[in-house]
């Protein structure tokens, strides 16, 4: 990679996608919410769409260490959200391991990645 342009990290990515899908399922949990679980609309738009939203700001705030903090307390809230749709404590659980995933699978990947970087300067400079 260049200096112009910069290396992209598979966690960053992963941990996007995850919470770009998450986002639509928070997004759709709304009208469920409002009609099956006779939520209050108000209550529920800002319980389900915010959900979403934060979940698309977060993803494209993954630059720094401290978003992924915000996307471990969407995973909370996305699990919380079953005492309100029983089924998300499956669909938050599943999306949670989604993100932890990714999360540590991107991390192993950086720390490899960087590794191999550092032996091939080692190996250019002795060679």
């Amino acid at each position: 990679m260049t200096a112009a342009q910069p290396e992209r990290s598979p966690r960053r990515g992963m941990c996007a996608a995850v919470l770009s899908l998450e986002a639509i399922t928070l997004g759709l949990t709304t009208p469920v919410m409002i009609k099956v679980s006779g939520v209050d609309t108000p209550v529920a738009l800002a319980i389900g769409l915010g959900l979403a939203v934060a979940c698309l700001l977060i993803a494209g705030m993954l630059r720094g260490e401290w978003a992924y903090a915000l996307g471990w307390l969407v995973q909370v809230g996305a699990v919380g959200l079953g005492f309100v749709i029983g089924l998300m404590f499956f669909l938050g659980g599943v999306f949670a391991l989604l993100w932890a995933t990714a999360y540590l699978l991107g991390r192993k990947i950086e720390r490899e990645r960087a590794a191999a970087y550092a032996a091939l300067e080692a190996e250019d400079r002795d060679g």
